[in-house]
């Protein structure tokens, strides 16, 4: 028998919210820049169903990182390609890192009053970890991840070229990577840094 873990009580809505406001926020970012195609697929919506990947929720499950259903968008509908879909890409990481850093300005703000209880630290802790792993982790050089599109969008066009032609191993990649504990070696740092970083500003 598999034992119910309470923390999970914490995680689901802290994902819920870090995988639909990332999607959510790459598909307000692509029609504010005149691409309509995520509105057309029904993806300009806070309903999660709409953003779950099941692979990428399966990753997440095993492994502590995932991914959403990515937002279909048509590049050449921005003024500018490059620059609309770097913008776009960032988009869902800078959603997450706002929600994070809201969440731990929040706990914070929280402690210092006789509001916090011990489900609302739990619940903003987790809204933190999570955000911030999903943002970092989405940021990676990986296809089919943000990180990915910023860098190809970023080079010349031929190494651009080349670089694209990794999308059909992006998936094997990234789950071999993350198998081997590669990625958690790579983000953990940043992460402790990050967070190191924003304790001295709320401190």
């Amino acid at each position: 028998m598999f034992g119910f873990d309470p923390d999970m009580i914490f995680r689901i809505p802290a994902l819920l919210v870090a995988l639909t406001l990332h999607e959510y926020a790459h598909a307000r970012a692509a029609v504010w820049l005149g691409d309509n195609t995520p509105r057309y697929h029904g993806r300009l919506t806070l309903n999660p169903v709409a953003h779950l990947d099941p692979w990428g929720l399966i990753m997440l499950w095993l492994f502590k990182f995932g991914w959403a259903k990515p937002v279909p968008i048509n590049p050449s509908n921005f003024d500018n390609y490059r620059k609309g879909t770097i913008l776009v890409s960032f988009a869902g990481p800078a959603a997450n890192l706002l929600i994070a850093v809201t969440s731990l300005l929040l706990l914070f703000l929280l402690e210092r009053t006789s509001l916090q209880s011990v489900m609302t630290g739990k619940l903003l802790v987790n809204m933190y970890y999570l955000n911030l792993g999903f943002a970092f982790f989405n940021l990676l050089p990986i296809p089919p991840l943000d990180g990915s599109k910023i860098v190809s969008s970023l080079l010349p066009a031929r190494l651009s070229y080349k670089f694209d032609k990794l999308e059909p191993y992006g998936m094997i990649i990234m789950v071999a990577l993350l198998y081997l504990g590669i990625i958690g070696l790579v983000l953990g740092p940043i992460m402790s840094v990050f967070t190191s970083i924003l304790y001295l500003f709320l401190s």
